[in-house]
C-alpha cells in the first residue's frame, strides 16, 4: 500500500450522506421536468376540449390570448384577458365558461324558425355587457358601458344600446328595425318567407320585397382572405356583427358562383355585392356574374363595389374606392359608402390568343379583360413575381413586400433589357389598320384610366389635350413604353408613354420566340401567336365619389 493512501472503509453515515445528496439532486432535476410535462399535458387537453366546443358550437367562436379593451365574461361577469368571442353576436367568455355560454346564449338567427305565413318583423336580440365604446343609451341618451363591470345591453341586429336600469319589458319585446344598415341587411324573417314559398312552389318576389323596406338593396360580401395584407378574415368578423352572417362569404372556402346563388333568393335588380380583394378577385367575381347571364339569370345580376385588399388595385382606383385598404376606415363608413354609391358601366373585353402553326391543334386561349393587356417589361415583372410567389407563398402576405419584389424585378430588367426591339417582333392593328411602331420594349392596351398602381397612363403629364380614358365608351387606349426605367419615369410623372391610338378592336401578331404577356395581372410566356381583343359585355359597377362624401 503506497504512502498517503488510506485503507479505512467509508463509514455508513458517509454513504448515507452521499446517497441522500444524489437522491435530492435527482429530484431537483426530474420533478420540474415531470411538473412541466404534466402542465403541458393538461393545457393541451384543455385546448383540445376548447377546440372541440368551438368546432361543434353554433357560435362562430374565435379564441384569443388578449382582448384589445377591458372585457368581461358574459357568464361569470369576471374580467377576462384570455378567452373567446363570437364574431357574429359578440358574446365574450373565458375558457371555463365556454360550454355554459354555448348553452345559454343564442347566436344570430340567420333564418327564423317556426311555421306559419308571411312574417314582416322580429324583436330585438339583446346581449348584456361589452358594449362598444362611445355608445349611447337609446332611452336616456347617456353614455353606456362606462362602469368597470359587465353592464348594459346591445341589440346584435340594430346595434342599439341601453342601460341596465333603462331596460324595460316593453323594450325587450319591441320590434327591431335593424338600425342604420337596415337597407343592406337580409332579415331572418325574409329568408323564412322565401323558404315557406319555395315549399308551396309559388314565388311572389313582389310580396316578399314588400315585407322589407322600399329602398331595400341587400348586400352580399365576398372576401378573399388571401389578398394583400390578409385582412379578409378580420373584415368578415366585423361585417358579421353589423349584417346577417349569411351575407358574408369567404372566397377561399366558397366560390363566387356558389355564393352568388343567394341572389336568386332576393328581389331582382336590387342586389349589391362588395368584393373584398384585389383586381384578380374582382375579375373572378365578374366572370361568375357573366356565367349567371349565360344560365338565363340576367334579372339577378348584382351591382359590384370594391374594397381593395390587393397590391395594384387599379380598377378600384378608377372607380373611386382607393388604392388600398389597411384598416384605416371603420367598416361602418365602408357600408355607408356602398349605400351612397352610383351605378356605372364597365366595359369587359375578350382576349383570344391563337397559336401559330398547323402542328398546334389546341383551342385558342380565352381571357376576360377588365383592366389592361400588356406584352413587354411590365408583363415580365408580373411573370417573375408570380413565379416567386408560387415558390414561397408565405412571404407575400404584405402589400409593401409585394411592391418591393416588383421594384426588384423592375430594376433587374433595366440592366438586362430582355424585351428590347419589340417593334421588330410584333405587328399592331387598330380596327384593322396597321400601325407603324417606333422603337419599343412594351405595348399596353388599356380599358381603365389607372395602370401600375394608380398612374394615369393615357393622360400622361398633360402636355397635350388628350381626352380622358373612359371605362364605358367601348374604346381601348394603346400605348408603348421603352423599358422598365421608362415605366418608372411615367409613374412619377417624369415622362409620357408613346401613344399609339384608340380602337374598338386590337390585334397583335407576335412573330418571334416567347415573350412575357399578362391580362389583368395573370402572366404567362407566349410563343408566336395572334392576340385579338374584342368587346365582350358590360358589368354593372358601383363607383364612389369623394365629392359626395365631403358635401
Amino acid at each position: 500500500m503506497g504512502k498517503g493512501e488510506s485503507s479505512r472503509p467509508t463509514s455508513p453515515s458517509g454513504l448515507f450522506a452521499e446517497w441522500n445528496l444524489a437522491f435530492w439532486t435527482l429530484c431537483a432535476i426530474i420533478v420540474p421536468i415531470l411538473f412541466t410535462l404534466w402542465c403541458s399535458f393538461r393545457r393541451s387537453r384543455r385546448q383540445g376540449l376548447v377546440q372541440d366546443i368551438l368546432h361543434k358550437s353554433k357560435h362562430d367562436w374565435h379564441d384569443t390570448d388578449l382582448f384589445s379593451q377591458p372585457t368581461y365574461c358574459c357568464v361569470c361577469a369576471q374580467h377576462i384577458l384570455q378567452g373567446a368571442f363570437c364574431s357574429c353576436c359578440g358574446v365574450c367568455v373565458d375558457e371555463e365558461c365556454l360550454k355554459k355560454a354555448d348553452r345559454r346564449f343564442l347566436c344570430k338567427e340567420i333564418v327564423m324558425r317556426g311555421e306559419g305565413g308571411i312574417r314582416t318583423s322580429m324583436v330585438h336580440h339583446w346581449i348584456r355587457g361589452n358594449v362598444p365604446l362611445c355608445s349611447y343609451c337609446v332611452m336616456c341618451q347617456q353614455q353606456c358601458g362606462t362602469q368597470p363591470k359587465l353592464c348594459d345591453y346591445r341589440c346584435i341586429w340594430c346595434q342599439q344600446t341601453v342601460h341596465d336600469e333603462c331596460m324595460h319589458n316593453t323594450l325587450k319585446n319591441e320590434t327591431c328595425e335593424f338600425g342604420e344598415f337596415c337597407n343592406l341587411i337580409i332579415p331572418p324573417y325574409y329568408l323564412f318567407n322565401v323558404s315557406q314559398m319555395r315549399k308551396d312552389k309559388r314565388m311572389d318576389y313582389g310580396k316578399l320585397a314588400s315585407s322589407c323596406r322600399n329602398q331595400w338593396t341587400p348586400l352580399i360580401i365576398l372576401a378573399n382572405t388571401r389578398s394583400g395584407n390578409n385582412m379578409g378574415e378580420t373584415l368578415q368578423g366585423q361585417f358579421k356583427i353589423l349584417l346577417n352572417p349569411i351575407q358574408i362569404f369567404d372566397l377561399t372556402k366558397t366560390t363566387p358562383a356558389k355564393a352568388l346563388q343567394l341572389c336568386t333568393w332576393l328581389p331582382c335588380n336590387s342586389v349589391r355585392v362588395l368584393v373584398c380583394g384585389g383586381d384578380g378577385t374582382v375579375g373572378w367575381v365578374l366572370d361568375a356574374i357573366d356565367d349567371m347571364k349565360i344560365k338565363g339569370q340576367e334579372r339577378y345580376i348584382p351591382q359590384v363595389a370594391i374594397l381593395p385588399l390587393g397590391t395594384g388595385n387599379d380598377l378600384s382606383n378608377t372607380l373611386g374606392w382607393g388604392a388600398g385598404y389597411a384598416g384605416e376606415v371603420p367598416v361602418e363608413h365602408i357600408l355607408r359608402n356602398v349605400m351612397d354609391a352610383d351605378v356605372n358601366k364597365l366595359d369587359r373585353w375578350k382576349v383570344q390568343v391563337t397559336n401559330k402553326g398547323y402542328y398546334n391543334l389546341r383551342k385558342p386561349k380565352l381571357f376576360s379583360m377588365n383592366n389592361y393587356f400588356s406584352v413587354g417589361p411590365d408583363a415580365l415583372m408580373a411573370l417573375n413575381f408570380h413565379a416567386h410567389r408560387e415558390k414561397s407563398p408565405s412571404l407575400f402576405s404584405s402589400r409593401i413586400i409585394n411592391k418591393a419584389v416588383y421594384f426588384f424585378y423592375g430594376t433587374k430588367d433595366c440592366l438586362v433589357q430582355e424585351c428590347k426591339d419589340l417593334n421588330k417582333k410584333v405587328e399592331l392593328e387598330l380596327d384593322g389598320e396597321r400601325i407603324d411602331l417606333p422603337s419599343l420594349e412594351g405595348i399596353i392596351v388599356l380599358n381603365i384610366g389607372c395602370w401600375g398602381g394608380g398612374c394615369r397612363l393615357w393622360e400622361g403629364m398633360g402636355d397635350k389635350p388628350y381626352p380622358l380614358a373612359r371605362h364605358d365608351d367601348g374604346l381601348l387606349e394603346v400605348v408603348g413604353v421603352n423599358g422598365s426605367f421608362h415605366c418608372a419615369q411615367i409613374q412619377v410623372k417624369l415622362a409620357n408613354p408613346v401613344r399609339l391610338g384608340q380602337a374598338h378592336t386590337v390585334r397583335l401578331i407576335l412573330n418571334s420566340s416567347k415573350m412575357p404577356m399578362q391580362v389583368d395581372g395573370e402572366p404567362w410566356a407566349q410563343g408566336p401567336c395572334t392576340i385579338t381583343i374584342t368587346h365582350k359585355t358590360h358589368a354593372r359597377m358601383l363607383s364612389h365619389s369623394v365629392k359626395s362624401e365631403t358635401n
